[in-house]
C-alpha cells in the first residue's frame, strides 16, 4: 500500500500534518481495543484500484486508536475511498512528497508519544495499524494540501482582499513577531537512542548555558561531538510549529529555548534576532492565520471542494 513519493515539503506543511497526525495518545490498555482485523480479499474498487478488507480493517484499528465510537468499519472504508482519490491524484500532478519526508514525520510523531521509532512501530504493528499503513496515511496527509494549492492557488490574499481586510480593522495593518532562528541538534542514532538520550540531554542542556550566540554557533558546535547547526532563516510567529510555539515565545529575544526530544536527536532552538513587524507580508500572515483558525477543525474548504469533485467523477464498486 505505501507508494513511492518523491519532493520537498515546506515546514509549514509538516506541522500541519503534526496537527493531524497527532491524534493518539497510546498506553497498553488500548491494545485490547485495536485488535488486528482480518481478511484480504477486495471491498471497494476505486477507479480500477483495489482496497481490501485488510486495508479498511487496518483503518478501523486506526480509528480505535484515536479512540472514536460508532460504526468503524464503515467510516473506516469512507476514509479509505477518499484516501485513494487522494492518492491518484496526488500521484497523476506529481506532487508527492520524499519517503524521506514522510519518515521525518513518523519519528516525529514517536517522539511526541515519548516513544522510539522501534516502539512506534512495534504498538503499531500489534495494534493491527501496521506501520507501512500509517506511514502511506502520512505520506498523503502532507501531499495533498500541495495539490489543492496547485489547483486552487496558494491561498495567498489579493492586494485587493489584503485592503479590505486592513480596512475592516480600522484601516490599521496587524502586527506579528518575526524571528530568526537556528536549530542545534546533538544528534542521536537511532540504534543508540534508548543507551545514550539521558546523556546527550545532560550535554544540550549544559551547552545552553555557554552559548555564544548565532554568529558563533557552528564553531561552538564543533568544539563538541555529533552536533549540527542549521539555520531556519526567517519565521513569523503564525508559522511556528505548534511543539516549538511555546518554548520559542517563552525564551525571548537572545537566548536559546528548552530542550526536545525529537527524532533526530536533542534539540535546542537559539533565537538570533526577534521583532514585531507590520508589513503587508506579515498582514497578509496574520489574516491566513485568522481564516484557518476559523475553519473546522483548520480544514481547508478547497480540499473538501476538490475531493467532492473527484467523488462526482469516481467510479466506485463494492464488492
Amino acid at each position: 500500500m505505501m507508494m513511492k513519493i518523491t519532493g520537498k515539503v515546506s515546514p509549514l506543511l509538516r506541522s500541519g500534518l503534526l496537527a493531524a497526525a497527532a491524534l493518539i495518545v497510546i498506553q497498553s490498555t488500548d491494545l485490547a481495543q485495536a485488535a488486528p482485523g482480518g481478511g484480504t480479499g477486495i471491498a471497494v474498487v476505486v477507479n480500477n484500484a483495489p482496497i481490501t478488507s485488510g486495508d479498511i480493517a487496518k483503518r478501523a484499528a486506526f480509528l480505535r486508536l484515536q479512540r472514536q465510537t460508532g460504526n468503524l468499519s464503515s467510516v473506516a472504508r469512507e476514509q479509505m475511498i477518499d484516501e485513494q482519490l487522494k492518492r491518484s491524484e496526488i500521484l497523476r500532478a506529481q506532487m508527492s512528497v520524499s519517503t524521506s519526508d514522510v519518515d521525518a514525520a513518523f519519528g516525529r510523531f514517536a517522539a511526541s508519544n515519548k516513544m522510539s521509532v522501534a516502539q512506534m512501530s512495534d504498538i503499531l504493528e500489534k495494534s493491527g495499524v501496521t506501520t507501512a499503513h500509517f506511514k502511506a496515511y502520512i505520506a498523503v496527509q502532507m501531499s495533498w494540501p500541495r495539490v489543492v494549492a496547485a489547483k486552487y492557488g496558494s491561498g495567498r490574499l489579493s492586494n485587493q482582499d489584503l485592503v479590505a481586510r486592513m480596512m475592516e480593522n480600522g484601516g490599521k495593518k496587524p502586527v506579528t513577531t518575526e524571528y530568526f532562528l537556528q536549530q542545534i541538534i546533538f544528534v542521536i542514532p537511532e540504534s543508540k537512542r534508548g543507551a545514550i538520550t539521558a546523556k546527550r540531554q545532560q550535554e544540550a542542556n549544559a551547552s545552553r548555558a555557554r552559548f555564544p550566540g548565532c554568529d558563533q554557533s557552528k564553531v561552538f558546535a564543533a568544539t563538541m561531538r555529533d552536533v549540527s547547526v542549521r539555520n531556519l532563516g526567517r519565521l513569523m510567529a503564525p508559522e511556528l510549529p505548534d511543539e516549538w510555539k511555546p518554548l520559542i515565545e517563552k525564551a525571548g529575544n537572545g537566548n536559546t529555548t528548552a530542550t526536545r526530544v525529537t527524532e533526530k536527536g536533542v534539540e535546542f532552538l537559539a533565537i538570533c534576532k526577534q521583532r514585531q513587524v507590520n508589513d503587508d507580508v506579515a498582514a497578509e500572515m496574520v489574516f491566513r492565520a485568522e481564516d484557518i483558525g476559523k475553519q473546522k477543525d483548520g480544514e481547508d474548504p478547497n480540499s473538501k471542494k476538490y475531493l467532492d469533485e473527484l467523488r462526482k467523477k469516481a467510479q466506485i464498486t463494492s464488492r
